[in-house]
């Protein structure tokens, strides 16, 4: 009986070991995560913080047993690997147990890197990701009336969006000039850090957070070069990076964005060896640079295929353009790398087509706006990046368009685009097909 061995339980472990019992019975299948739970979603917590979602219980997929009784694995929790053993094939976990295997998945993920802010260790600081440790915040919150979030990034904005709707006083501190400024332009950010505004959060952009400071153990402000902010809770959406001690261990070769690297049946350079998750290196298709850390989507995806793959199958995993999309405030924002700042700092020549639309009929109540930025590139007019703010819709629109990047669409495709129209979902002129237009005007010097 062949054995296969997924090291972290994850988004792309939890799939990767349960397509590769589906894919073949026969295997013997052990997963090992070194939390307590598995298949949940840690993006959720940001909105039970918020009561928007009502517990965190409605957060997970499955229940342990499931993975257990109905697919059949081997499932360890609350398990850490010390380290692998290639030459007898064994995975070392803590207590000196050995585990053997034919082949290994690793899903390990990603960690947090500790800033080095005077004061981290203060209590009242967190870095959200357990949801055992969530549990404990959202208690504590009760007891809480001002918070920081520092770093405007998805995770903060979805956390300071989830705080205000709690009620909570919240100041964001970034040294970054614009929200989301790894995803987004500017431009398009301001109807959205205007929606978070509207519910009382305050932002301190441009601004480095010098100090946490505490009294008796505890935070009780930050210090920024614009003075003190009294708060009993602060939020770190600090950076991450993926986790390879094990990949180091034994010789998996990493790449310039620090994930390891691995071929399009995410096999690493090790024979046997595969990786998936966040902790992979993934190209990305218009920049052609390496891009890690994405969302539980790829991360189930790429788990997916290696797990196939480790069981015997041969599928493959392709380039990415990365759609994305999330509510900040009342306003949603998204689109599709690549963006205009991150065009220039290529050196990647693009014209632009804006769109300033609407989401629906101009006369229904439900109607918001919607506002396109679409990036082309001027020698194929194929499409190289787009993004949206408005209303509803722009979950859907991203990813059409990165379908449509997938398939090379140009700007005098999308100019002609049919789209639905009915009163209360789609407005007469679609906004996407508007903004192409105008690229093809502007292509034209128009």
């Amino acid at each position: 009986m062949a054995r296969i061995v997924v090291i972290g339980a994850g988004a792309a472990g939890i799939s990767a070991a349960s397509t590769a019992k589906q894919y073949d019975r026969s295997l013997e299948v052990t997963l090992i995560g070194d939390l307590a739970h598995t298949a949940y979603s840690p993006c959720g917590i940001p909105y039970v913080f918020g009561r928007e979602v009502a517990s965190f219980d409605d957060l997970f997929l499955q229940k342990s047993e499931f993975y257990t009784e109905e697919i059949g694995l081997d499932l360890r929790l609350s398990t850490f690997v010390e380290r692998i053993d290639m030459a007898s094939r064994t995975v070392e976990m803590g207590g000196g147990e050995r585990l053997p295997f034919d082949r290994l998945i690793l899903c390990t993920g990603w960690q947090y890197v500790l800033p080095e802010i005077p004061g981290i260790e203060l209590e009242g600081i967190h870095f959200v990701k357990d949801i055992d440790r969530a549990r404990e915040i959202d208690r504590a919150l009760d007891g809480v009336d001002s918070v920081v979030v520092w770093k405007a990034r998805p995770v903060g904005l979805e956390l300071a969006t989830g705080l205000a709707h709690r009620g909570k006083q919240v100041t964001v501190i970034d040294e970054e000039p614009w929200l989301l400024a790894e995803f987004a332009d500017p431009d398009v950010m301001q109807m959205g850090q205007e929606s978070l505004e509207k519910l009382g959060v305050r932002f301190l952009l441009s601004t480095r957070l010098r100090e946490l400071k505490g009294r008796d153990g505890r935070l009780v402000s930050a210090i920024t070069a614009p003075g003190e902010i009294a708060c009993q809770m602060a939020f770190m959406a600090a950076d991450q990076k993926p986790d390879t001690r094990l990949a180091r261990q034994i010789g998996v070769r990493l790449g310039s964005a620090g994930g390891i690297v691995v071929d399009d049946a995410m096999r690493t350079n090790v024979a046997d060896v595969f990786a998936a998750g966040a902790v992979v290196e993934t190209p990305q298709a218009i920049a052609e640079v390496p891009v890690r850390l994405m969302p539980g989507t790829y991360a189930y995806t790429q788990g997916r295929v290696a797990g196939a793959n480790a069981a015997g199958d041969e599928r493959h995993y392709r380039a990415v353009h990365v759609p994305w999309a999330m509510e900040v405030g009342t306003t949603q924002v998204g689109g599709v790398l690549i963006t205009e700042t991150l065009a220039r700092a290529l050196g990647r020549p693009y014209i632009i087509g804006e769109a300033k639309g609407i989401s629906c009929a101009r006369y229904h109540p439900k109607v918001e706006p919607m506002r396109v930025k679409m990036l082309a590139d001027p020698a194929t007019r194929e499409v190289i990046g787009i993004q949206f703010a408005g209303g509803d819709g722009v979950k859907e629109r991203a990813d059409f368009m990165a379908f449509a990047m997938r398939k090379h669409a140009t700007i005098d495709e999308l100019a002609t685009m049919e789209n639905v129209y009915s009163p209360p979902i789609g407005a007469l002129n679609e906004p996407i097909a508007v903004a192409a237009r105008n690229a093809v005007a502007a292509a034209a010097g128009k």
